[in-house]
């Protein structure tokens, strides 16, 4: 069923009457040439890809529990490609532009938003550094604007510009960058995969592998085992549990990221805001809701609900920046399962078993980069070859210390 305005005025004269489902719901087959572990925003594009770009057939997204009930619908919706480092910048300058084709491509409405995003600076040393970065993101074909505080003040003028243990001295602008609607970016690859030949199964939790002289021959699940050829792994936060399965110990710890939403309130922040004296981000919802969030809670867990202190830490760095939220009221708030990594950067690599692959360690950046780590998934899985954008995403990058310690902060995942 395609999309347009045509399509609307029917359905519309016809008492809406003709809508159909977006997927279907089929039985699992007996086996499949790949099997995808993992219904979230990764592993729905890269089964698209798969599909599309690449010609794969006979492939199987399997989801524990229904689709966007994941990371894809618990987060803060910011896409941007602000980075620094050679191992990521080209990468998620990459996913920006298949951003900015999404809706084109997948004939669905995500609601991509490029309003831009400023990273607020509030010492000559972040400055510097911000400048630094902006000349990285130009190197890749991103663009980037340092502004000053003058002309901060003319875009944002309702920040705390005058505090003295926190001054504003301008900010790092991403005119590109913005939000988009998670859900509908789920649902939009779900559509696109199954109208490709893709069985999205649901409710069909991983148990266990299948695994012969090293090799992986299948996975058994809650609806009977399913044989594959290749197996591709993107759980977020569940990767640890899912590859134990496999006998992988991983790199990564799982934390919970907590996001808020206010009450709705009339339109007054155009893009997305960061703190730089302490981690808070900052958008608007379509709705008028104000979305933000921070750092993840402080021990490891698999829970999907956060604690008061994660709460209070983001509220002060809400009222840091703009004391004008204090009277907004919380609307709700909501978990993540975050899979943290030693550096803070993901893994999109093969595995030390024949037709494992995995696609993790994703930290506060899965979102953003859903539409490229399915392309580069994806690719990977099709030809055994790193996608060009992924190739410092190593597996054993830990073993042979080429990490990519993007925010510089050291090895460990809370650090991040």
């Amino acid at each position: 069923m395609k999309f347009s305005a045509l399509r609307v005025v029917k359905e519309a004269l016809t008492g809406h009457k003709g809508w159909k489902p977006l997927w279907r719901n089929p039985q699992p087959q007996p086996d499949y040439d790949i099997v995808i572990v993992g219904g979230g925003g990764h592993g729905l594009a890269t089964a698209y890809y798969l599909a599309k770009t690449f010609g794969k057939a006979r492939i199987a997204v399997l989801e524990k529990g229904w689709i966007g009930s994941g990371n894809v619908g618990r987060n803060t919706t910011i896409v941007r490609s602000n980075y620094l480092l050679p191992g990521n910048q080209p990468f998620y300058e990459f996913s920006m532009k298949l951003w900015e084709g999404l809706e084109q491509e997948l004939n669905f409405n995500a609601m991509v938003s490029q309003r831009g995003i400023i990273n607020l600076f509030h010492t000559d040393a972040q400055r510097d550094a911000f400048r630094r970065r902006g000349n990285a993101m130009h190197l890749s074909g991103a663009d980037a604007v340092l502004l000053n505080r003058d002309a901060l003040r003319q875009k944002v003028p309702f920040l705390n510009y005058d505090n003295a243990r926190f001054p504003i001295k301008g900010g790092l602008w991403q005119p590109r960058a913005g939000t988009a609607r998670h859900d509908g970016v789920a649902w939009g690859y779900a559509r696109g995969a199954d109208m490709l030949g893709v069985d999205i199964i649901q409710n069909c939790e991983v148990t266990g592998f299948r695994i012969d002289a090293g090799r992986v021959r299948g996975v058994e699940t809650t609806r009977g085992y399913i044989g594959a050829a290749k197996v591709g792994v993107a759980v977020a936060g569940s990767s640890s549990r899912v590859m134990a399965m496999a006998g992988q110990r991983l790199p990564i710890e799982s934390h919970v990221l907590q996001a808020f939403v206010s009450e709705g309130l009339k339109p007054v922040i155009s893009g997305v805001i960061t703190f730089g004296a302490g981690h808070f981000y900052i958008s608007q919802s379509d709705k008028g809701g104000l979305v933000f969030g921070g750092d993840v809670d402080g021990y490891n867990s698999y829970a999907q609900r956060g604690n008061l202190p994660v709460v209070e830490d983001v509220a002060q760095g809400g009222m840091a920046l703009m004391p004008m939220i204090g009277r907004a009221r919380l609307l709700r708030s909501w978990g993540g399962i975050v899979d943290m990594s030693m550096d803070g950067s993901p893994i999109i690599d093969r595995t030390a078993i024949d037709g494992l692959y995995l696609n993790g360690g994703w930290c506060y950046g899965g979102f953003k980069a859903t539409p490229a780590s399915g392309f580069a998934f994806a690719h990977l899985l099709a030809t055994d070859r790193p996608h060009e954008t992924a190739t410092a995403y190593r597996l054993d990058r830990f073993a042979t210390g080429h990490v990519i310690d993007e925010r510089g902060t050291g090895a460990q995942p809370n650090l991040h």
